[in-house]
C-alpha cells in the first residue's frame, strides 16, 4: 500500500491506493516502480528529505480479517482495506477493532437479526463467533452476570450511520435472552418506546431519514436472576430550533407529519388540521414526504405504542391538541405597528384556534405575544416589542411548549417501564450523536463535539487500562505509551474561565452580545492555549482543535441559545389554561424565565406602571440555569455513570452519503474512523504489542520452522528458543506467562519465514516427485521398446513361416479347386435336368387334378342350383296353394255368415207377417176342427199312409237340399279357385319380371361389392397399421403414465407425510406450551403460598388433573369443569399481579385446550388416513387409464337389472296371458261370442239347441284350461316373444289397459247366454282370474316404477358424474401432460379418500359396537356364572343333610393359579405412588430388575380394579400415577436417567393398556393366557391419549436434557478440535481471542461426543426403551450435531477453509461409525447431517469455473441459496496456496440458483423437535409370573 506525498489535502480526497512493487528497491532509490490493481503502472517518487517508503501491506491470508487488530501491520491503509473488503466482497457489516465493534450502514436489510441468530449468539464467547452487536450485546450479558458489574453499550456516529437501528437491535436482544421477571411484558414496553421517541425526537436530514436529534441513554434493569424487570431512560440537548425552523431538503420532527397525514380521521377533525404544507412549521424544508414512508401508517404505530405503554386515549389526544396548537402558533402572523411595536389582528384564524386548542382566551394570549414586562428595582413596565422581537418570542415560546411536552413524554415512558421488583444490576445502551462538522456550526454542534470529546476521553482511558492489565498480567515490563489525551482541549470547554463559563458570565451580563462574547474568547483562550484559534476573515467565529478534526464555530446565536428565553407572562397565560393536559406541563415551571430577570429591548415604555408584587422578589432573584449549564451538568452525570460500568463500544459508520447498499466510499470512511476514535485504537495497539499467541499456537502454527532437535518436552523454552534464532532483535517480542508478545509486523515476517519454508518443502516434494515421474516414465518406455521389438522380430517369424505355408497350401488349394469346380459343373447339369422332369410332370399331374377337380365342382353346383330352384319352386306353390285354400275358406264363411243372416232375416219376417194373423187362425182353427171332427174320421185311415209318405219324401228332400247345397258350394269354389289362378299367374309374370331384374341388380352388386371388399381390405391393411402404431403409442404412453404417476405418488406420499409430521410437531408444541403453563401455573401458585403465609389455599391439582383424565361420556364434562377451575384458580393466583397477564393467560388457555383437542382428532385422523394411504394409490393407479371400461361395466350391470326387471314383468305377463288365453281377445274366444250371440238369436225357437251349445262350452272351457297349463308349463317362450316386442314401460302399460278393458267390456254378454247361471258361474271366475291378474300386475307395475326410478336415479348420478369427468377430463386436457396426471390423481384420490373415510367410520362404529357388546357380554356372563355358582352352593342334596362321622384327612396344598393382578386397598394408593414413583431410584431398577416393572406393576394393580368394577378406584389411579410422573420429572427433570428411565416405563404403560385393552389389533400378538388378562370392564382409550401426550412430553424434555448436555461438546468437538492433527494451522488472532483447537484438558473433543452418545444409548437400552424410539432419539441427536455444528460455521469466518472442511469430513465419518456399530443406520440419522457434509464439501471444491458453479448447485441440494453464498463469502485460506473466492463467482452462484422455492433462512432451527411416534410393542412377558421385590417396599400389594 502507497501513501500519495502530496499535499493533504489531495492526499485526502485520493486517500489511498493498493500497489505492488515491480522492480526491487534498493537504498539511495529515489523513486519506486509500482503497478495499481487495475494494471496501470506508475513511477512513485520518494520524499528527498524523509526517504520514507509507504506502507506495507498485509499478507493476503490476514486480509479480511474479523479483528482488525489481528493484522501484521497496524495502519491506517491496512483498516481502511480490511474494512472494504469485508463489507464489499464479502457484505459483512460489522468488523472488530480491539474492543470497539465496527457497524457499516449496508442501506438494505440484512437477514442476520433474527431470533434463530440471536440464539446462535446466546452463550457464546464474544471471540468464538463472527463479529456483531448480538456478540456485543452478550458479552455485555454476560459480564453482568458474572462479574456482577453493571455494563454499558455506547452507539456513536455521525447521523446516518445506524445508531439508533444498533442500539435497538441490542435492546432487542437483551429482551429475547432474558426474557421477563415479572411476565408483565416489559421486554414489549422498552421496545415499544422506540416508536414513540422517534416520532418525537427524529426528523429527516440531508445525512438521513431518520436522524436522532437528541441523545438517550437507556437503562435496562434486570433483577437477581438477570431477567429485565424495567427499563430508564435519559434525554439529552434536544434540538428545539428544528421545531421552528429547517433547512433544505429536511423536515421537522415526524410527529407533525404524522397528524397532518391524519388529518382526515374524525377523532382528530377538532385539531383543524390540514396539509404539511399549509403550516409554517412544517413546510420550510420544502421535503414534506420521505420516499417509502406512511405518516398515516406510522401515527398508528405510534398510537399502538402509547396505548402499550399505558398513555390512554384521551391523554393520546390531549398530546395531539398540544402539537396542533404549536402548529398553529407558528401560523400567527404578527405585523408592524410602528417600528418599536407590533400587533396581530382581530380574529386570526390560526390564534383563535391556537386558543380554543390549549383553552387561554383569545385577548390575553394576543396582548403577551406582542408585550413583556420589564422589571426595575421599584416598578414594572408593560412594553411593546417590535414585529422580529415578537416573532422571535412566538417561536421562543413553540420551542419551549414541545420541550416541555417532550420530558412529559419522556417521564410518563419511564414510568410505565418502571416496576416494583427491586433492581440488581442494569445494562445501559447510549445512544448519542457522533462528532458533527458542517459549513456552518452554532451552538448545537458545539455541545454535540463537547460531548464526543468527554466520550473519546472515558474511551482512551479505558483502552489505555485494557492495555496496561494485560501486560501486567502477563509480567510484561511496561513503558507508558504515548497517546493522545484530549484533556486540554476538555479543560478549554468547561474549564473555570473556560468557553461555557465565559458564555454563562456573558448571558448574565444585562448587555452581553454574541460579539462581546467573542471578543472575550479571543482576549482569554488565542494567546493561551494551542488548540484555540481565530479565524482570519472574521471576528464572530473561533476554530477548536477537537481530537477528529478542526471546527469552526459561529458565535451568532450562541446567548440566545444558551439563555433559552422565553416571556414569564406567556407562560403564565398557559398556565391559567383550563386544559389539564397543559397545566401538567408547567406545573414546575421556574418563576423567572431568564438568568437575569429582565429582557434588553428597545421601544418606549407605556404609561401604564405597576408596582412590583413583594412576594415575588426573593423568586426573581433566582436564576434559570442556562442550557450549557445543564447541559455540562447532565454530561458530567452521565460520565459518572458510564466510568461506574463496563463500557462497550459500538462505532457506526456511513460508508456513502448517497444511501447505495454495499457502496463504500473510502474518503468519507477515514473521516468517520478518524472521528469516533478506531484508528486511535489501532495506533495505541501498535505502540505496544499488537500481535499475541499462546505457545501452544504458536508451537502448532510454526512448527515447520522448527527441526527435530529444537522441540523439546517443555514448549514455552521450545518457542523460546526458536524465536531467539529466528528473530534477532528481542526488543521485537516479549514473552509473557501464557502469551508471546509482538512488535507490529513480526507476525507478517514469521508468516513470511513459515510461507518460504513451505514454499522449499513444496519445491522438494515437487523435485521428488518429478524425478520419480521421470525415471518411471523412463523405465516403462525402456520396458515398452524391448517388448516392441519382442514382438517386432517375432512378427517377422511368423511372416515368413507364414508364406511358406501359403505356397504349399495354394497348391493344394488349386487342386482341390479345380476338381470341385468340374464336379460342381456336373452336379449342377444333372440337377436342372433333374428339376426340368420335376417340373413337367408335376405340371401334368396338376392339369389333369384339375379338370377333375373343375368336372367335380361344376356336378356339385349343377346339383345344388337344382335342388334350391325345386326347393324355391316348391316353395312358392305351397305358398300359392296356402293362400288359395285360406281365400277359398274365407268365401264359404263369408258365404255361410251370409246365409244364416238370411234365415235370421226370414224367420223375424215370418214372425211379423203372422202376428196379426194369429186370432183369425183360432177362429178358422176352431171352424176347421169342428169342420174336420167329420173329415179327421175319414181321414183317420188315410193319415197312416200320407205320414209314412210324408216322412220318406222330408227325407229325400234333405237330401236334396244337401246335394244342392253341394253342388253350389264346388261351384263358387271353382269359380274363386279360377279368379285365384288368373291373379297367381299374373303375379307370376310380375314376379319374373322381378327376379331378372333382381338378378342384374345383383350382378351389378356383386361386381361392386368386390370392389368394395378389395377397397376395404386395402383399408382395413391400413387401419391395421394404424392400429398397431397406436396400440404401440398407448402402450408407451401408459407406460410413461404409470411412471409419471408413479412419480406423482411417491411425491404425494412425501407430501402426505411431511403434512402428518407437521401436524404431529404443532401438536406435540402446543403439548410442551400446555406443560409450560401448567409450570407456570405451579409456580405462581407456589409464590402466591410463599407470599401469603397465612393464608393457604386448597390445592386443586389433584382434582382438576382428575378431571382431566376422566373417561368414557364424563370426560368432556369433566374437562370443561377442570378448565373452569383452573382458569378461576388462575384468576385467584394472578388477582393483584398484573390484569393484562391474567387475560392473555386465559385467552391463552382456552385457546390451547380448543386446539389441542382439534389437533388431536385431526392427528389421529391423519395417522389413520397415512395407513391406507397405500391402499388408496393402488386403487387409484390407472384409474384415468380405466375410466371408460368402469364406466361401461357400470352400465352393462344396470341393463342387466333392468334386463331382469323386463324378464321379471314378461313372466308375470305370461300368467296374465296364459290365464286369459280363452277370455275376450283372442280368436277362439271371438269365434265363440258370435256363436253364443247366433245361438241366443235363435233361443225361443230352438230350446233343444241351448243344451247343445252348453255342453259344447263347457267341453270347450276345460280344454282351454288343458291347453293354458301344457302352454304355462312347457312353452312360455311363444307368449314371451310377444312381450318382448313391447319394449317401452308406456308400451306396456297401455297393453295392460287394453287387456282389462276387454275383459270388462266383454264380462256383461256371460249374463246372457244361459238363463240356468250356468255361463255367468264361469263368467265370474273368469273375473275373479282377472282381479287377481290384475292385482298382480299393479304390484309388478309399482315394482316396476319404483325400480325404473330407482334406475334413472342412478342413471342421472351417473350421467352427472359423467358430466364432470367430461369437464374434468376437458379441463385436464388443457393442462401440460404432469399437471394433468396430478389433477386426475389428486380428484380420484379425493374420492376415494371420502368413500374410505366414510367405511371406515362405519366400520369404527360397528367396531365400538361389538366392542362394548362383547364387554357387556363378558359382564353378563360372568354375573349369570356367579348366580349360577351361588345357587349351586345354595342347593345341597338329601344326602349332605345326613350327620356322617368326620375323620381326620390329610389335604395337599394345591398351587395357586395366579391371574396377573395386584390388588391394594385405597388407602395404600398414595404409598403405592410414593414407593414406586416418587423415591424409586432408576439406577437400581434398571441394573437388577427387568426392564419396565414399574409399568408393569401399576397396570396389574390397573387391572385388579377393573376386575372388580371399581370406576373411582380405576380413576384416581390413572390420575395419581400421570401427576407423580409429572411430579418427579418437574423435580429431576435435568438427570438424564431419570427422564429416560420415565420415558421407558410411560411407554411400556402405554403398551400394556393397548395390549390388555380388547382391541382385535392389539390381540393378535398375544397368547391365550394374555388375552384372558384383557380389561373386562373399562374401556380406557381415552385414557391412552391422555399417557400418549404425557409421553410426549417427556421425550420432548428428554431431547432438551440432551441437548444441555450436548450443547457444549458440539463446536468443541466438530470444529475447533483438531482430530487429524496437523491438517489445519492456527492463523493470527487479535484481541478478542478465540477458542484454541488444540485440546486442552478441559476442552471436548470428538470423542466426548461418541462417550456422551454411546453414554445415552446403553443407558436407553438398560431401562427398556423401545428400540423404534431409541432411533428418533438418535435422528434427533444427529440433527442437533449437525444443525449446531453448521449453524456455527456459517457465524465463523475462521472456520470455512478447505482444512476445517475434511476436519468436519472426518468428524462426520465417524459419527456414521458409531451408527454403523450400534445398527442404527437406518433411523435416518445420517440423512439429518446431510447439510453438513455437503457444506464440508462445498469448503473443499474447486471454485472458480462455470463448471464448478454448475457441480455446486448439483450438489448441494441440502443447504439453501443464502447458506451456500454465506460460506462462500466466509471462506477465507489459511495459507497462501490457496485462492479466495471471487465476487463474479458467487454472483454467477446466485444466478443459478434464483430460481430455487426455498426459504431465505440462513440458520437451521436448532430448536426444532422431530415429532415423536410411539409404534405399538407388545410384551411376551406373562403378568403373573413378575414377582415383586422386596427392595421396593410394596408389601401391601397382594397378587391375586
Amino acid at each position: 500500500t502507497l501513501k500519495s506525498e502530496l499535499q493533504k489535502k489531495f492526499m485526502c480526497e485520493e486517500v489511498w491506493k493498493s500497489a505492488e512493487l515491480t522492480k526491487d528497491y534498493k537504498n539511495g532509490d529515489a523513486s519506486l516502480q509500482l503497478m495499481l490493481e487495475d494494471g496501470k503502472s506508475i513511477e512513485h517518487t520518494l520524499d528527498p528529505k524523509t526517504k520514507n517508503l509507504p506502507y506495507l501491506r498485509n499478507p493476503d491470508i490476514l486480509v479480511g480479517e474479523n479483528d482488525l487488530t489481528a493484522l501484521s501491520y497496524l495502519h491506517e491503509p491496512a483498516v481502511l482495506h480490511n474494512l472494504k473488503v469485508r463489507f464489499v466482497d464479502s457484505k459483512l457489516i460489522y468488523t472488530y477493532c480491539g474492543i470497539v465493534l465496527v457497524a457499516i450502514n449496508p442501506y438494505e436489510t440484512l437477514p442476520i437479526y433474527g431470533s434463530d441468530i440471536i440464539n446462535a449468539y446466546s452463550g457464546q464467547n464474544m471471540g468464538d463467533m463472527d463479529p456483531h452487536i448480538f456478540a456485543v450485546a452478550e458479552e455485555a450479558y454476560k459480564q453482568m452476570a458474572r462479574d456482577e458489574r453493571n455494563q454499558s453499550i455506547i452507539v456513536s456516529g455521525e447521523s446516518g450511520a445506524g445508531k439508533t437501528v444498533s442500539a435497538k437491535y441490542a435492546m432487542r436482544y437483551f429482551a429475547t435472552v432474558s426474557g421477563s421477571a415479572s411476565e408483565a411484558n416489559v421486554e414489549e414496553k422498552v421496545l415499544a418506546s422506540n416508536p414513540i421517541m422517534e416520532a418525537i425526537g427524529n426528523a429527516k436530514t440531508t445525512r438521513n431519514d431518520n436522524s436522532s436529534r437528541f441523545g438517550k441513554y437507556i437503562e435496562i434493569g434486570f433483577d437477581n436472576r438477570y431477567r429485565i424487570i424495567g427499563a430508564n431512560m435519559r434525554t439529552y440537548l434536544l434540538e428545539k430550533s428544528r421545531v421552528v425552523f429547517q433547512a433544505d431538503e429536511e423536515r421537522n420532527y415526524h410527529i407533525f407529519y404524522q397528524l397532518c397525514a391524519s388529518a382526515h380521521l374524525p377523532e382528530l377533525k377538532n385539531l383543524k388540521l390540514s396539509n404539511a404544507n399549509d403550516f409554517l412549521y412544517t413546510r420550510q424544508g420544502r421535503s414534506p414526504v420521505i420516499v417509502g414512508v406512511d405518516d398515516t401508517k406510522e401515527l398508528c404505530t405510534t398510537r399502538n405504542a402509547f396505548t402499550l405503554l399505558g398513555i390512554n386515549e384521551s391523554y393520546q389526544m390531549g398530546l395531539f391538541q398540544v402539537l396542533a396548537a404549536i402548529l398553529h402558533l407558528g401560523n400567527v402572523e404578527i405585523k408592524d405597528r410602528d417600528s418599536d411595536s407590533s400587533v396581530i389582528a382581530p380574529n386570526n384564524r390560526h390564534l383563535t384556534a391556537f386558543c380554543e386548542l390549549v383553552g387561554v382566551t383569545y385577548q390575553d394570549m394576543s396582548q403577551w405575544l406582542c408585550h413583556r414586562k420589564l422589571k426595575t428595582a421599584t416598578e414594572t413596565y408593560v412594553k411593546t416589542l417590535p414585529r422580529l422581537q415578537a416573532t422571535n418570542a412566538r417561536d421562543a415560546l413553540s420551542k419551549h411548549i414541545y420541550a416541555k411536552l417532550f420530558n412529559w413524554i419522556v417521564e410518563h415512558v419511564n414510568k410505565a417501564l418502571i416496576t416494583n421488583v427491586k433492581q440488581h444490576s442494569f445494562i445501559g445502551v447510549l445512544d448519542i450523536y457522533g462528532f458533527e462538522t458542517f459549513e456552518i456550526n452554532s451552538f448545537e454542534q458545539f455541545c454535540i463535539n463537547y460531548a464526543n470529546e468527554k466520550l473519546q476521553q472515558q474511551f482512551n482511558m479505558h483502552v489505555f487500562k485494557l492495555e496496561q492489565e494485560e501486560y501486567m498480567k502477563e509480567q510484561i515490563p511496561w513503558t507508558l505509551i504515548d497517546f493522545y489525551d484530549n484533556q486540554p482541549c476538555i479543560n478549554l470547554i468547561e474549564a473555570k474561565m473556560g468557553i461555557l463559563d465565559l458564555l454563562d458570565e456573558e448571558c448574565k451580563m444585562p448587555k452581553g452580545s454574541d460579539d462581546s462574547w467573542a471578543q472575550k474568547l479571543y482576549n482569554t483562550h488565542l494567546k493561551t492555549c494551542s488548540l484555540f484559534e481565530k479565524p482570519r476573515m472574521s471576528n464572530r467565529a473561533f476554530i477548536i482543535q477537537h481530537f477528529a478534526d478542526k471546527v469552526e464555530y459561529q458565535c451568532e446565536g450562541f446567548l440566545a441559545k444558551n439563555k433559552d428565553t422565553v416571556n414569564e407572562e406567556q407562560i403564565n397565560v398557559l398556565k391559567a389554561s383550563k386544559f389539564n393536559l397543559l397545566v401538567e406541563l408547567f406545573h414546575d415551571e421556574d418563576k423567572a424565565t431568564s438568568p437575569t430577570g429582565q429582557v434588553q429591548g428597545t421601544g418606549g415604555r407605556t404609561r401604564l406602571s405597576i408596582k412590583p408584587d413583594k412576594s415575588r422578589e426573593k423568586s426573581s432573584k433566582e436564576h434559570k440555569k442556562t442550557v450549557g449549564c445543564q447541559f455540562r451538568n447532565s454530561l458530567q452525570m452521565l460520565m459518572e455513570t458510564l466510568n461506574a460500568t463496563t463500557p462497550h463500544y459500538v462505532r457506526c459508520i456511513k460508508p456513502n452519503d448517497f444511501k447505495m447498499a454495499f457502496t463504500f466510499d473510502p474518503k468519507r470512511a477515514v473521516q468517520q474512523l478518524r472521528a469516533c476514535g478506531v484508528l486511535e485504537t489501532i495506533r495505541i495497539s501498535a505502540a505496544g504489542f499488537p500481535s499475541r499467541w499462546t505457545y501452544q499456537e504458536f508451537f502448532s502454527r510454526y512448527r515447520v520452522l522448527m527441526k527435530q532437535k529444537d522441540v523439546l518436552p517443555d514448549k514455552k523454552l521450545t518457542c523460546r528458543n526458536v524465536l531467539e534464532k529466528l528473530v534477532q532483535d528481542q526488543d521485537k517480542y516479549q514473552f509473557g506467562k501464557t502469551k508471546i508478545f509482538f512488535r507490529a509486523g513480526q507476525v507478517a515476517y514469521l508468516e513470511k519465514l513459515r510461507a518460504d519454508k513451505l514454499r522449499a518443502a513444496c519445491i522438494r516434494i515437487q523435485k521428488t516427485i518429478r524425478c520419480w515421474l521421470a525415471r518411471k516414465k523412463y523405465l516403462r518406455k525402456r520396458s515398452s521398446a524391448i517388448t516392441i521389438q519382442r514382438f517386432t522380430r517375432g512378427y517377422q517369424a511368423r511372416c515368413l513361416v507364414k508364406f511358406m505355408r501359403r505356397t504349399q497350401a495354394a497348391t493344394v488349394i488349386q487342386k482341390y479347386r479345380r476338381m470341385y469346380v468340374e464336379k460342381k459343373r456336373y452336379r449342377q447339369k444333372q440337377a436342372a435336368a433333374l428339376a426340368m422332369q420335376t417340373i413337367l410332370r408335376a405340371y401334368i399331374a396338376r392339369q389333369k387334378y384339375q379338370s377333375l377337380l373343375r368336372e367335380h365342382k361344376v356336378v356339385i353346383i349343377q346339383k345344388r342350383v337344382r335342388g334350391w330352384l325345386a326347393r324355391c319352386w316348391y316353395k312358392r306353390s305351397l305358398i300359392a296353394i296356402v293362400y288359395l285354400q285360406c281365400c277359398i275358406r274365407r268365401m264359404r264363411a263369408r258365404r255361410e255368415l251370409k246365409k244364416l243372416k238370411i234365415e235370421a232375416r226370414s224367420v223375424e219376417h215370418f214372425k211379423k207377417l203372422n202376428k196379426g194373423m194369429e186370432n183369425k187362425i183360432m177362429q178358422l182353427q176352431r171352424r176347421i176342427d169342428e169342420e174336420n171332427k167329420s173329415v179327421n174320421e175319414k181321414l183317420v185311415g188315410l193319415e197312416s199312409s200320407y205320414t209314412v209318405e210324408s216322412e220318406r219324401l222330408r227325407g229325400e228332400l234333405n237330401r236334396l237340399r244337401g246335394v244342392e247345397e253341394q253342388a253350389k258350394n264346388k261351384t263358387n269354389q271353382v269359380t274363386s279357385l279360377l279368379e285365384e289362378l288368373e291373379k297367381l299367374k299374373k303375379e307370376l309374370s310380375v314376379t319374373q319380371q322381378e327376379k331378372k331384374t333382381i338378378e342384374d341388380w345383383a350382378h351389378n352388386y356383386r361386381d361392386e361389392m368386390e370392389k368394395m371388399v378389395s377397397e376395404l381390405k386395402e383399408q382395413n391393411g391400413t387401419l391395421k397399421k394404424d392400429k398397431d402404431d397406436l396400440n404401440r403409442l398407448i402402450q408407451e404412453q401408459s407406460q410413461q403414465m404409470t411412471e409419471k404417476m408413479a412419480r406423482a405418488i411417491v411425491q404425494e406420499t412425501q407430501q402426505l407425510e411431511t403434512d402428518l409430521n407437521e401436524e404431529r410437531s404443532r401438536y406435540q408444541n402446543l403439548l410442551t406450551e400446555h406443560l409450560r403453563l401448567e409450570e407456570k401455573y405451579d409456580d405462581l401458585k407456589e409464590a402466591m403460598n410463599v407470599s401469603k403465609p397465612g393464608h393457604r389455599r386448597t390445592d386443586s391439582t389433584h382434582s382438576s388433573n382428575e378431571s382431566e383424565y376422566t373417561y368414557n361420556s364424563e370426560y368432556a364434562e369433566l374437562e370443561e369443569g377442570s378448565r373452569m377451575q383452573y382458569i378461576s384458580e388462575v384468576k385467584d393466583v394472578t388477582r393483584g399481579i398484573d390484569t393484562s397477564l391474567t387475560l392473555k393467560l386465559q385467552k391463552r388457555l382456552t385457546e390451547l385446550e380448543q386446539e389441542k383437542q382439534s389437533l388431536r382428532n385431526e392427528l389421529e385422523n391423519k395417522e389413520e388416513q397415512f395407513q391406507r394411504d397405500d391402499a388408496e394409490f393402488k386403487k387409484a393407479r390407472g384409474a384415468e387409464l380405466e375410466y371408460e371400461s368402469l364406466k361401461r361395466q357400470e352400465l352393462e350391470s344396470e341393463n342387466k337389472k333392468l334386463k331382469h326387471n323386463l324378464v321379471e314383468m314378461r313372466q308375470s305377463l305370461l300368467g296374465n296371458a296364459g290365464a286369459s288365453s280363452g277370455a275376450p281377445g283372442s280368436p277362439a274366444y271371438k269365434v265363440l261370442l258370435e256363436q253364443l250371440n247366433s245361438a241366443c238369436e235363435e233361443l225361443d225357437v230352438r230350446k233343444e239347441e241351448v243344451l247343445i251349445l252348453r255342453s259344447q262350452l263347457v267341453s270347450q272351457k276345460e280344454a282351454m284350461h288343458h291347453k293354458v297349463e301344457q302352454n304355462t308349463m312347457t312353452e312360455p317362450s311363444v307368449y314371451a316373444e310377444d312381450v318382448s316386442k313391447l319394449k317401452d314401460a308406456d308400451e306396456l302399460k297401455q297393453a295392460c289397459i287394453g287387456l282389462k278393458d276387454t275383459n270388462r267390456s266383454a264380462a256383461p254378454d256371460f249374463h246372457k247366454l244361459n238363463e240356468d247361471g250356468e255361463l255367468w258361474l264361469v263368467n265370474q271366475g273368469l273375473k275373479e282370474t282377472i282381479r287377481l291378474l290384475e292385482h298382480q300386475l299393479q304390484t309388478q307395475r309399482r315394482t316396476y316404477d319404483n325400480e325404473v326410478e330407482a334406475l334413472r336415479g342412478e342413471l342421472q348420478n351417473v350421467k352427472e358424474e359423467n358430466n364432470r369427468q367430461q369437464q374434468l377430463l376437458a379441463q385436464n386436457l388443457q393442462l401440460p401432460p404432469e399437471a394433468r396426471i396430478e389433477a386426475s390423481l389428486q380428484h380420484e384420490i379425493t374420492r376415494l379418500t371420502n368413500e374410505n373415510l366414510d367405511l371406515m367410520e362405519q366400520l369404527e362404529k360397528q367396531d365400538r359396537t361389538i366392542r362394548k357388546l362383547k364387554k357387556q357380554l363378558k359382564v353378563y356372563s360372568k354375573r349369570i356364572g356367579e348366580m349360577g355358582a351361588g345357587q349351586t352352593e345354595g342347593q345341597t342334596s338329601p344326602g349332605q343333610m345326613v350327620d356322617e362321622p368326620i375323620h381326620p384327612v390329610n389335604i395337599p396344598r394345591r398351587e395357586k393359579d395366579f391371574q396377573g393382578m395386584l390388588e391394594y386397598k385405597k388407602e395404600d394408593e398414595l404409598k403405592l405412588v410414593k414407593n414406586l414413583i416418587l423415591e424409586l431410584k432408576p439406577r437400581g431398577v434398571a441394573v437388577n430388575l427387568i426392564p419396565g416393572l414399574p409399568a408393569y406393576i401399576l397396570f396389574m394393580c390397573l387391572r385388579h380394579a377393573d376386575y372388580v368394577n371399581d370406576d373411582q378406584k380405576v380413576r384416581t389411579l390413572l390420575t395419581s400415577t400421570i401427576n407423580s410422573i409429572k411430579k418427579i420429572l418437574k423435580k429431576r427433570g435435568d438427570d438424564f436417567e431419570t427422564v429416560s428411565f420415565w420415558l421407558a416405563n410411560t411407554c411400556r404403560f402405554l403398551h400394556c393398556l393397548k395390549q390388555y385393552s380388547g382391541d382385535e389389533a392389539f390381540m393378535k400378538h398375544n397368547t391365550s393366557r394374555q388375552n384372558e388378562h384383557c380389561l373386562s370392564n373399562f374401556d380406557l382409550a381415552e385414557y391412552r391419549q391422555v399417557i400418549s401426550d404425557l409421553a410426549i412430553q417427556i421425550y420432548q424434555q428428554l431431547i432438551k436434557c440432551m441437548e444441555n448436555i450436548l450443547q457444549p461438546m458440539i463446536v468443541s468437538g466438530m470444529l475447533e478440535h483438531e482430530t487429524i492433527q496437523g491438517v489445519s494451522g492456527v492463523k493470527p488472532t487479535g484481541l478478542r481471542k478465540r477458542t484454541s483447537s488444540i485440546a486442552d484438558e478441559g476442552t471436548y473433543t470428538l470423542d466426548s461426543i461418541l462417550r456422551q452418545l454411546s453414554a445415552f444409548h446403553s443407558t436407553m437400552c438398560q431401562h427398556g426403551t423401545d428400540p423404534e424410539l431409541i432411533k428418533q432419539v438418535v435422528k434427533q441427536q444427529f440433527y442437533i450435531i449437525g444443525a449446531v455444528t453448521l449453524n456455527n460455521l456459517l457465524l465463523r469466518k475462521d472456520m470455512c477453509s478447505w482444512s476445517k472442511g475434511m476436519q468436519i469430513r472426518y468428524n462426520v465419518s465417524q459419527l456414521e461409525e458409531w451408527l454403523r456399530d450400534k445398527g442404527l443406520m437406518v433411523c435416518g440419522a445420517k440423512e439429518t447431517l446431510e447439510p453438513l457434509i455437503q457444506a464440508a464439501q462445498l469448503l473443499q471444491v474447486k471454485k472458480k469455473t462455470d463448471e464448478d458453479a454448475e457441480a455446486i448447485c448439483s450438489m448441494c441440494l441440502a443447504l439453501t441459496t443464502a447458506q451456500i453464498v454465506k460460506v462462500l463469502n466466509l471462506y477465507t485460506p489459511v495459507n497462501e496456496f490457496e485462492e479466495r473466492v471471487s465476487v463474479a463467482f458467487i454472483r454467477t452462484i446466485q444466478t443459478r440458483l434464483r430460481d430455487r422455492c426455498e426459504s431465505p433462512q440462513l440458520l437451521m432451527d436448532t430448536k426444532m423437535i422431530y415429532p415423536v411416534t410411539f409404534p405399538f410393542s407388545p410384551s411376551s412377558l406373562a403378568l403373573e409370573t413378575i414377582q415383586i421385590p422386596s427392595s421396593l417396599n410394596l408389601a401391601f400389594l397382594t397378587r391375586v
